[in-house]
């Protein structure tokens, strides 16, 4: 990342933003001097910092001394300007080495712990500047002794805001993944809505804040806990950075130097922590759901092999056939109409065998379906072949509903998928009664409104009403070994089919699920359906 900052922030364009940010927000100064309520410069001085190490420091010291001579008139006199600017860039320095010693990674704001330890950091480092440096200012007779207290207070408040309120949003914008996460993040209409609900709501508010009455002042924190819940982090940095600017511009638009401005900025740099924090909670949030909904993809891989190793039996099974019958042909010098149609049934079983493949490979990277009339009874039926085996070595007796031609709108793998696991866990449940109690029973009957409902019920012991509430939670699971993750799947499937997953409380366990039937007159198994 620092490579490529350095090439967009050069030392020269470095001083002129920070003489620029400097004269910007000179307001309020106490006594003619670097002290006013708000600094944003030091925010921009600490990322130039993170991305230079200490070359960043004769720079820096550079554009200290610019601005005490442009903005201030060099109010404080050539000797003590050089070494109060010293000491600053020894304090800011100070910060920025911490900072890029804690921070070494990449990304500061990445979550909470790096947050609140930037946080700290920053309190800390402005606290121990300020005193020095309002000190020196002291100890020179620039300050009256009896308000070096108040001098520090400001003083500190103000670098403090400044670092806060804008640091965030400088190193993003000086990034290029934060760049493009800040675009992707807020690039939207929703945006303007709440920087337009901000503007307005600090306007409406400004007469009140020039009187000294902030009590109206917590209405502010509707724009910016807008931001931070739908934009997450980069929504909080761009709303409250735009509110300092909107307060910097009211300020000297209106000439309204005589307000308590510390306390205004104070309760800024509240709202601007609750806006980030809000906002890495909700970042959080979402890369939480993004890796559950990766991993229950990847925890049902070994369920989507079976299907996989199902679906391509037939089709392997059938090319295998064919080219032996090629062989054959062959052999007897066949190469008429026979060995012409034996090929083509091989070009077309593989053409099936790869359709497989990639259903299953766009369902692990999207979620994808396709959707197909399949009936019912080919669904249980299927599934049963594959199940009876297993079920006749552990003494489990399986009872299938009678065949019927309802058929329902669905993706075969995927459904097979819930049916199988539904099947398992089934058998896993029967396997702790005695031989001749293990039974499943496995029926389908047509529902009102179009649809379909299917039931795995087995005699295994029933599920209570406090399971049933957690029991499509990821992680719950009455298995051992179990992940708890398949059902969490199975009634992701079936809801991304328009239907609904549920379990029945009673002394018997039950699964159902309801699925929408295929339109009248579609076709009753679709590609799939002559195996």
């Amino acid at each position: 990342m620092r490579p490529f900052l350095s090439r967009y922030l050069p030392y020269p364009a470095f001083v002129g933003l920070y003489l620029l940010f400097d004269w910007a927000t000179y307001i309020d100064p106490m006594y003619g001097l670097n002290i006013t309520p708000w600094n944003p410069d030091p925010a921009l001085g600490l990322v130039f910092w993170l991305i230079h190490g200490r070359k960043a420091a004769l720079p820096w010291f550079i554009a200290l001394v610019a601005g005490e001579v442009l903005v201030r008139g060099m109010p404080a006199g050539l000797p003590l300007t050089l070494l109060c600017s010293a000491w600053l860039v020894l304090g800011y320095g100070g910060i920025g080495a911490v900072l890029r010693r804690s921070f070494s990674s990449s990304d500061i704001f990445d979550n909470r712990r790096r947050l609140s330890a930037w946080v700290l950091i920053v309190l800390l480092g402005t606290a121990l500047n300020a005193l020095g440096y309002i000190s020196l200012l002291s100890l020179t007779g620039r300050i009256p002794a009896g308000e070096w207290g108040t001098a520090v207070w400001r003083f500190g408040i103000g670098d403090t805001v400044g670092m806060l309120v804008s640091m965030p949003l400088i190193w993003v914008l000086f990034s290029e993944r934060g760049r493009e996460r800040l675009h992707a993040a807020v690039w939207r209409w929703e945006t303007l809505a709440y920087l337009a609900l901000a503007s307005f709501v600090l306007w409406s508010l400004f007469g009140s804040i020039v009187r000294s009455e902030y009590k109206h002042f917590y209405f502010l924190f509707l724009p910016v806990i807008w931001a931070a819940s739908r934009q997450g982090l980069h929504g909080a940095m761009l709303a409250v950075f735009v509110l300092q600017l909107c307060i910097i511009t009211l300020v000297k638009w209106t000439h309204a130097v005589d307000i308590q401005f510390y306390e205004l900025q104070l309760l800024d740099a509240v709202l601007a922590l609750v806006g980030f924090f809000i906002g890495i909670v909700v970042d959080e949030m979402r890369q939480v759901a993004d890796e559950l909904k990766h991993t229950l993809r990847l925890a049902a891989a070994g369920e989507m092999a079976a299907a996989l190793a199902h679906e391509l039996n037939q089709p392997l099974t059938a090319l295998s056939t064919y080219g032996k019958a090629c062989e054959y042909l062959l052999e007897r010098g066949e190469s008429g109409a026979l060995l012409q149609g034996a090929i083509g049934h091989m070009i077309v079983e593989s053409g099936r065998a790869a359709d497989v493949v990639r259903r299953l490979r766009d369902f692990f990277r999207t979620g994808a379906m396709q959707l197909e009339a399949v009936r019912a009874s080919e669904l249980i039926e299927g599934l049963a072949r594959q199940f009876t085996p297993l079920f006749h070595e552990h003494g489990i007796e399986l009872a299938l509903a009678p065949p019927s031609p309802l058929a329902v709108n669905a993706d075969r793998l995927q459904i097979e998928l819930v049916l199988r696991n539904l099947l398992a866990n089934a058998q896993d449940a029967v396997m702790g009664q005695p031989r001749g109690q293990r039974r499943i029973t496995v029926s389908a009957e047509p529902l009102e409104g179009g649809r379909l409902r299917l039931s795995v019920e087995y005699s295994g012991p029933g599920i209570s009403n406090s399971l049933a509430a957690r029991l499509f939670e990821p992680f719950v699971s009455t298995k051992a070994s179990g992940l708890g993750l398949g059902l969490v799947l199975s009634r992701s499937i079936v809801e991304a089919h328009g239907g609904q997953l549920w379990a029945e409380v009673g002394k018997h366990g039950m699964f159902r699920f309801i699925l929408p039937l295929a339109h009248a007159g579609a076709g009753a198994t679709g590609e799939y359906g002559d195996k």
